[in-house]
């Protein structure tokens, strides 16, 4: 990170509360930059993890976390009416694939009404940059890695990846007619301390500790770009303080990526032998409707821009899950196993 990007006046981190909200706006304020975060504090998992996030990564430095609604209109417009801020890093979103295709409406209302109003807000109280996230899910069913951000994303295959897809096309056009700086942020696979109970890789790691059997869909022959949380941080923040390009677009959107797929069941075999040291029990099972076979990020542009990209080994970054994750369950590490002779 270049200690003399320049100092914005605030920085509004929406959905900070969640997993890489709540990361990103830990490491903004440990950089010395005033930061204001929002959360909804919904109950898609339990809220208690996101209070709890709070608590361990913001409250000691100082940041509160509000309570606001993104798409109620009227509670944006006043939000940003106070707050004023320089940067939005706009993480807030309705997550999960599969979740979308049975309750569509809070994709709808979190990820398209409450974003227009964000849009609206950073329009009208002198907003000099917006970043929000996106996703890998927008490529779809490509098959021809690395995924490059120039490449079409004409096909999503859940709602939720239509959404993001749509954020990325109302930014544009928000940017064309309004000469907003706007950048989208395509996220690929998180994992880490302090995740979604939701996600793949925490639900495995629960099924492991309780010894039940683990569902893979696509018969464990999915892969998948997993990125550890705090390159997806340090890729966030440095595009959130990087300077635009002299004549170049008002709009981009860049890849957050390890640039590296691995199958789910080597995933799941490396973090089993992580928690247990045992073969996990699998149940192999076809792909589910919404699920893409790949995802492989192009992190060339985001090199280029940012001087850096996502380089965290995946049995590095397994460790520091596990770590945290025995810690949140208290659950003790399994003794050592001594050799024999």
């Amino acid at each position: 990170m270049n200690d003399a990007a320049p100092m914005p006046s605030t920085v509004l981190v929406t959905g900070a509360a969640g997993f890489i909200g709540a990361h990103v706006a830990a490491c903004l304020r440990q950089r010395g930059h005033d930061v204001v975060a929002c959360d909804s504090f919904n109950d898609y998992y339990d809220p208690a993890l996101k209070s709890a996030r709070v608590r361990a990564l913001l409250e000691p430095l100082g940041v509160t976390c509000e309570r606001i609604e993104l798409a109620d209109g009227a509670a944006v417009h006043e939000l940003f009416a106070r707050v004023r801020p320089k940067v939005v890093v706009h993480l807030a979103a309705q997550a999960g694939v599969r979740y979308s295709i049975s309750h569509p409406e809070p994709y709808i209302q979190s990820n398209l009404v409450a974003f227009g109003h964000v849009l609206e807000g950073v329009r009208h109280h002198g907003t000099a940059h917006l970043l929000y996230a996106s996703s890998s899910s927008v490529y779809g069913e490509r098959a021809d890695p690395p995924f490059g951000e120039s490449e079409p994303t004409d096909a999503p295959v859940s709602l939720y990846a239509a959404t993001k897809k749509a954020n990325e096309l109302m930014a544009h056009a928000y940017s064309h007619l309004y000469g907003l700086r706007a950048t989208g942020l395509r996220f690929f696979t998180v994992y880490g301390p302090w995740g979604r109970p939701d996600m793949a890789y925490f639900s495995f790691a629960e099924k492991i500790m309780a010894g039940q059997p683990l569902p893979l869909f696509g018969s464990g022959a999915l892969q998948r770009d997993f990125t550890y949380i705090d390159d997806i941080v340090e890729g966030v923040v440095r595009l959130a303080l990087s300077e635009p390009l002299p004549g170049g677009a008002r709009h981009e959107v860049f890849n957050i990526g390890n640039h590296q797929p691995v199958t789910v069941l080597d995933f799941v075999q490396l973090l089993a032998d992580k928690l247990t040291g045992s073969a996990p029990q699998l149940q192999l099972l076809p792909m589910q409707p919404g699920d893409v076979p790949l995802t492989c990020a192009d992190t060339t542009k985001l090199r280029a821009r940012v001087g850096f990209e996502p380089s965290t080994p995946l049995s590095v970054g397994l460790d520091r899950f596990v770590e945290w994750f025995r810690a949140w369950k208290r659950i003790s590490a399994p003794p050592a196993i001594k050799p024999r002779g």
